[in-house]
């Protein structure tokens, strides 16, 4: 069975990838969300134009390949549009074995835990607290992420005492029962990486996510010696050899792989593989309401060294509205838990009203 059309749907946010073969069977994947428009560009340039011909069904050889056939021009932007290949040829497999993709990988469709995961920097204390306790009666949330310094925010704080302020104002609301995690956003020096993951330590925060320069990785490593919480960190992170070095060197307690930034699901297992060798485990970055989520569930249901929980964005259209109407049967939270979609491939359609908006290109033979 070989690849005989590529064709990509793109605006700015979002880039969603059709594959066909040569006896006209089909399957969708996503491109890595944010300037999709140029990665869909990418990906006809120096992706599609080696996937033609190839079979369908080696992903983990024709994954492999690409970035040795780029090898000068390889990094995050190629490997951002291998992800839209890789993650169309998973659900053309599961279409044709009338699997999902976590029954691919050897796991079984359920209930998946999730942590409901705030991206503002700019909502009060106050305002905070109040979102969480909304969503949690409504939603049946247990655990809960915010953010506390300010993004690459070399020690500021979003505004002075924020943090401060946050961290014990959502304890005391929520009580000890829920699980509370803490992004830093490569926030912070060392030092000051210390006090905050102290406070946490003190209001029971069990995870600080990424307390400095995501590059920094001595610095990181120097923040997890010093606490007790889980320090976690690699959302960022694409080239295999510096996973390698991260889990080798002990950069952080937890891996935190995005399956669209780091090239999609078989490198994505790779990690994963590493991780679980060292005695890690995996509770990956899945910041957005697209398909990235969807994948990552699947994942997580087959995963033998899985986190105890799923990002699951709690961001609506004041925040992301280039998320509405993506998906015709997105992915909802009953009871603090999300089903892992049992359909063929991930399970999950995309709204082809959708699909007729957006820049359209096709490579074929």
């Amino acid at each position: 069975m070989k690849i005989k059309r590529l064709e990509t749907f793109a605006d700015q946010f979002t880039g969603f990838v059709r594959v066909t073969t040569d006896d006209g069977s089909q399957g969708w994947g996503q491109l890595s969300n944010y300037q999709s428009d140029i990665t869909a560009q990418i990906f006809h340039r120096q992706v599609a134009r080696y996937a033609l011909g190839a079979d369908a069904l080696d992903i983990a050889g024709l994954v492999d390949r690409l970035p040795e056939l780029e090898h000068k021009f390889t990094g995050s932007w190629l490997l951002r549009a291998i992800t839209g290949l890789d993650t169309a040829l998973w659900d053309l497999r599961g279409k044709l074995e009338g699997k999902s993709v976590c029954e691919l990988l050897g796991g079984t469709p359920r209930p998946f835990p999730v942590y409901g995961s705030s991206m503002k920097r700019s909502i009060t204390p106050e305002d905070e607290v109040t979102r969480f306790l909304r969503l949690r009666d409504a939603h049946g949330f247990t655990a809960f992420k915010f953010r506390v310094g300010r993004q690459c925010g070399h020690d500021l704080d979003e505004w002075p005492g924020r943090t401060e302020a946050i961290v014990p104002a959502l304890r005391r609301a929520l009580g000890p029962e829920t699980r509370l995690l803490a992004d830093g956003n490569s926030g912070f020096t060392p030092k000051r990486a210390i006090e905050v993951g102290r406070l946490l330590q003190d209001n029971g925060i069990i995870h600080f996510e990424e307390p400095c320069p995501y590059w920094e990785h001595a610095w990181t490593r120097e923040v997890k010696e010093a606490l007790d919480l889980d320090v976690t960190g690699g959302e960022q992170d694409c080239d295999l050899t510096v996973w390698r070095y991260m889990i080798e060197n002990d950069v952080v307690d937890v891996v935190q792989p995005d399956v669209c930034y780091i090239g999609g699901v078989h490198r994505f297992l790779k990690v994963a593989k590493m991780a679980q060798a060292a005695g890690m485990l995996v509770t990956p970055h899945a910041a957005n309401q697209s398909l990235v989520t969807t994948f990552t569930l699947h994942i997580l249901g087959a995963l033998k060294n899985a986190g105890p929980y799923l990002e699951f964005s709690i961001e609506g259209p004041d925040f992301y509205p280039w998320e509405q109407g993506l998906l015709r049967n997105p992915l909802q939270v009953k009871d603090g838990m999300v089903q892992i979609p049992a359909g063929p491939g991930w399970g999950v359609d995309i709204n082809p009203v959708w699909l007729e908006k957006a820049l359209y290109q096709v490579t074929e033979a």
